[in-house]
């Protein structure tokens, strides 16, 4: 249990897939602008790759190696389908505002990586715990982001308005922001781990 514990801390923290690994930044970046699209965001992918993580655990010894990406592909895309069904039949708002990225999630590298690196070489339990780290970790990226994004951009969290009197800087409601704030965490992140 307590290796499985590290294996889910590994996914939050040491191989974080937004700030250490740096995958999935495209839908991280796009639908980063407020925490709702991300909360929507992060655990729809999250779902996906416990769910793929562990179907891919159980048959990783009879899959092929020759076919087993386009099995990995398979079997991601069966979940991403069950996801966006499900938000588009509870969640319509947050479907449409998260629109194609949703679909997308099949071809996120952060899932694909995890399935080809983790899943396919061990058993259901360290999968599982694999992908329950991986998906925290990339939620709670999504949610740093959306924060600073939301609060600078909008002057509200949650849209609900926060500050009084403040402007809100545009600019980071935009792709610019996007990208203006993921550097800004990376940097503080990457001194921090120089640090310890």
């Amino acid at each position: 249990m307590k290796s499985n514990i590290k294996i889910m801390i590994n996914g939050i923290l040491k191989n974080n897939p937004v700030f250490v690994v740096l995958l999935g930044l495209c839908p991280t970046l796009a639908v980063s602008s407020s925490l709702k699209n991300a909360i929507g965001m992060g655990l729809a992918a999250s779902f996906v790759l416990i769910s793929s993580n562990i179907i891919i655990s159980f048959f990783r010894k009879i899959i092929p190696d020759n076919i087993r990406i386009p099995a990995f592909i398979t079997v991601i895309a069966t979940f991403v389908i069950i996801v966006e069904l499900a938000m588009k039949a509870y969640f319509p708002v947050l479907s449409e505002k998260l629109g194609i990225f949703i679909p997308l999630i099949v071809v996120n590298c952060i899932i694909l990586g995890r399935a080809e690196a983790f899943a396919s070489k061990n058993g259901f339990l360290n999968s599982l715990f694999d992908g329950l780290g991986s998906g925290i970790g990339f939620t709670l990226a999504l949610l740093l982001i959306s924060f600073f994004r939301e609060l600078l951009g909008n002057g509200s969290l949650w849209d609900i308005p926060i500050a009084a009197g403040f402007k809100p800087m545009l600019v980071f409601i935009l792709p610019a922001g996007a990208f203006f704030t993921m550097g800004i965490l990376l940097a503080f992140f990457n001194w921090i781990r120089k640090k310890s």
